[in-house]
């Protein structure tokens, strides 16, 4: 059902959000109507252009403390982040009571003189914006996620809800770290010695042999990135600085071993080779031979996806619900040799294993171990793309016909609309493998 909107009413000059409490929040709420003035003068903005806007704005906020109230959070914090909003919308900087009370005396001053223009001296909304009477909250280490998560909402809303669930471990993780090096402590009180304890405790790891110096780097930029971007959103004052310029030397990229081109041909892709794999991950492993698409680009394919009558047969790679890695993976990419069989067996995409990449590659690299088909342990199903590439490679073809078929950015800007398929099937014809004769 759609969101009921609100329209700006005239009260007394000043525009104002009124509405009657729903009946599931009156045990929370125990006015009958809420009223709450936008700050915004009916002569300032005659048609309520503005006063709309504010409206809207004043209605979420409410919604989501009634939501708060009726799930047995503390509202406080977005009480916070709704003074601080309406303290914007008239021009000002928050401030604490306590802070403008360390100021001088005409900023208070000032302020008095404003509630009285916008008629808010009675208004408790008003007053808690215009001067200060909401507390910032004493936001801890074991809410950062949350806080994180809202501000960090419009992102959320681009994936999957697989992409979601490890975007989240990922954070947690280095959440639960900061609170098992530091305890749980206030955002607020964060300090130089904490951040370099947090380095301390990583390199500890790293001189152990349980993390390696890129993970250690990761996990610690995960952290200092959250509190960045909640700072960022609420304007708590969080040290951020604190954290700053943690980065471990040392660490180098683990570059995966491309397959050989004759063991892909000879081992791979020999008859029966694969046969201890599920039909849709062993055409998983097909497609990736002759496209060097990412394993999530091939399991997320979904049937309006993948084009086999055109003249070119060809899949889209499309943000379609979920992110793609980059905004340059989205692309077309032309099917020949075992991708093109590979899709053939499987003209509906890979039901079985949709938004699970990380179950399908981790299924896959099993038995390719079990199997012998992983000469060392740099070599993995990822390996493939980096052996297609190697593959596309040996043909000499211009940088932007190999970012277009492996998803990168172009070292220079992009012009037109670029190869068409049939140019790009020109060239991965070339390099395209035998398939098994049975998939």
């Amino acid at each position: 059902m759609a969101k009921r909107k609100f329209e700006p009413q005239n009260r007394g000059g000043v525009w104002y959000l009124v509405r009657r409490v729903p009946k599931e929040y009156a045990a929370f709420d125990q006015r009958r109507f809420v009223k709450l003035t936008t700050g915004i003068r009916v002569m300032d903005d005659p048609r309520g252009a503005r006063a709309s806007r504010a409206v809207d704005h004043l209605n979420n906020v409410l919604e989501r403390e009634w939501l708060d109230l009726s799930e047995g959070r503390d509202p406080k914090r977005r009480g916070f982040s709704s003074a601080r909003a309406t303290a914007s919308s008239l021009g000002l900087a928050y401030a604490t009571e306590a802070e403008l009370a360390a100021g001088p005396l005409e900023e208070i001053l000032r302020r008095i003189e404003l509630l009285e223009r916008v008629k808010g001296v009675e208004n408790e909304t008003l007053q808690h914006a215009v001067l200060g009477f909401a507390d910032r909250p004493q936001m801890r280490l074991s809410d950062l996620l949350e806080a994180f998560e809202e501000a960090q909402a419009a992102i959320l809303t681009t994936m999957s809800e697989g992409q979601r669930k490890r975007w989240r471990m990922n954070k947690a993780r280095a959440i639960k770290v900061a609170i098992s090096v530091l305890g749980d402590k206030s955002l607020l009180q964060l300090t130089r010695d904490d951040g370099i304890a947090f380095r301390r405790f990583f390199q500890k790891r790293i001189v152990n042999r349980e993390i390696a110096i890129n993970s250690a780097n990761i996990e610690m930029g995960h952290f200092t990135k959250m509190l960045r971007t909640v700072e960022i959103e609420s304007q708590l004052g969080i040290p951020v600085e604190a954290f700053a310029s943690l980065y471990i030397e040392g660490g180098e990229r683990q570059q995966r071993s491309p397959f050989e081109r004759g063991f892909i041909q000879g081992k791979i892709l020999a008859e029966s080779a694969l046969d201890g794999l599920k039909p849709e991950a062993r055409c998983i492993v097909y497609m990736m031979v002759d496209t060097g698409m990412r394993p999530s680009e091939i399991i997320n394919l979904l049937p309006q996806h993948i084009h086999l009558d055109a003249p070119v047969p060809y899949v889209s790679i499309l943000p379609e619900g979920r992110r793609l890695k980059t905004k340059h993976s989205e692309r077309d990419m032309p099917l020949v040799g075992c991708s093109l069989a590979a899709m053939r067996a499987q003209p509906n995409g890979f039901p079985s294993y949709l938004g699970q990449e990380d179950q399908a590659s981790e299924e896959i690299n099993d038995y390719l171990a079990a199997a012998k088909l992983r000469p060392t342990p740099k070599h993995s199903l990822y390996s493939l793309r980096h052996s297609f590439e190697d593959r596309l490679t040996t043909l000499d073809p211009p940088d932007k016909i190999i970012g277009r078929f492996m998803g990168h950015k172009q070292s220079r800007e992009r012009y037109g609309d670029g190869p068409t398929l049939e140019h790009l099937h020109g060239w991965i014809s070339r390099i395209a493998l035998v398939p098994p004769a049975r998939l």
